[in-house]
């Protein structure tokens, strides 16, 4: 039986989004948890800081990117 991954590196495809006036750039995908660390961004491009958000509330492009199934 195959091991699952505790969480997939996404910094190197520079995944970019914008939720409501920010800007966010996907770091690391936890599939089992369902959730995002990103980097936050203002509307100035200046960094806000680490946060962690569900995957149901990311746009269904990106959910598409980073899980293809």
């Amino acid at each position: 039986m195959a091991k699952k991954k505790k969480s997939l590196e996404l910094s190197d495809k520079k995944i970019k989004f914008t939720i409501e006036k920010l800007s966010y750039k996907a770091i690391r995908y936890y599939p089992t948890a369902m959730s995002l660390d990103v980097m936050a961004f203002d509307e100035n491009g200046e960094k806000l800081g680490m946060r962690n958000i569900p995957f149901a509330h990311i746009p269904k492009g990106i959910k598409k990117i980073i899980k293809p199934n």
